[in-house]
């Protein structure tokens, strides 16, 4: 059994500046942070962005604490729409944007030593076919899996609920209409599992776990994506956390609660008891 790395992820600390936000995580005993790349943390669009990367790979070095890049910044490329451009925009130049992102990010997991980039598809605009849509994730994508087999970073896809790309299966689709290429993997999110797969979140995480490179994790009810705090929502977490352990995986398993930054150091407290808890539970049965 592998033991868990658990990180926070800073955007639920975004009323943190970054130092204040990775020194709480050290202390509160994180083995971890899932750096979300934003204006408020580390801009990718803003100047000195190879300056400012390595600060932030020393700090990290400094506190002890792995790194995961996530690219879910709901403003970074366009200030009025949320988490757009997208790689499935109308817009080849809209696509190119997010590409551009992505690639960079891959830059910048490389020089932080990252265990992985998330990245997540985005919604299949009005109007558009499935096979239109399809067509512009994978081109669009393309450019970023050649940037992640060059860095040697893995690229970790979220399937996001409301997204062209929302379940396992569509993953997996999309696995096999790029070939199946080494950097591709998979970031699973435990909540989204409960939220609309077929399967227990349990099952769902042992299905994944040849192809998990991130984890996010946080509770969540049936059929309502909205990510809750720990004890707030349906999911059974020791027998999550036992099948993540057994199939190996030794990236992150971060928390995901970016709608509570206003409360984000109790939270993040709050959450690593909860799970040093519930593993302890898992353990015991």
């Amino acid at each position: 059994m592998t033991r868990l790395n658990l990180g926070y992820g800073t955007n639920g600390l975004t009323d943190l500046r970054l130092p204040d936000a990775i020194a709480l995580l050290a202390d509160l005993g994180y083995d971890g942070v899932g750096l979300t790349l934003d204006h408020m943390h580390l801009d990718p669009l803003g100047p000195r962005l190879a300056a400012r990367t390595g600060e932030t790979a020393a700090l990290l070095g400094r506190h002890g604490l792995r790194v995961a890049v996530e690219t879910g910044g709901r403003y970074v490329l366009d200030p009025r729409r949320k988490h757009g451009p997208s790689l499935v925009d109308p817009e080849p130049e809209g696509r190119a944007a997010r590409t551009g992102l992505l690639v960079t990010a891959v830059r910048i997991a490389a020089d932080l030593g990252a265990t992985a980039v998330h990245c997540f598809s985005g919604v299949t605009p009005p109007g558009t076919d499935p096979g239109t849509a399809w067509r512009r994730l994978t081109d669009s994508l393309g450019p970023v899996v050649d940037a992640a087999a060059a860095a040697g970073i893995p690229l970790a896809v979220e399937p996001e609920p409301g997204h062209l790309l929302a379940t396992l299966a569509d993953f997996h689709h999309l696995r096999a209409l790029l070939g199946d290429p080494e950097p591709l993997g998979l970031t699973l999110d435990i909540g989204h599992c409960r939220c609309l797969e077929d399967r227990s979140p349990a099952e769902c995480v042992t299905d994944a776990g040849p192809w998990l490179r991130h984890v996010q994790i946080e509770d969540m009810r049936r059929g309502v994506h909205e990510h809750l705090p720990f004890g707030e929502g349906e999911i059974d977490f020791p027998p999550v956390l036992d099948a993540l352990a057994a199939t190996g995986y030794d990236g992150l398993t971060v928390v995901e609660l970016p709608r509570h930054s206003h409360a984000g150091p109790e939270q993040a407290r709050r959450s690593l008891e909860f799970l040093r808890t519930a593993i302890r539970e898992a353990a015991a049965c």
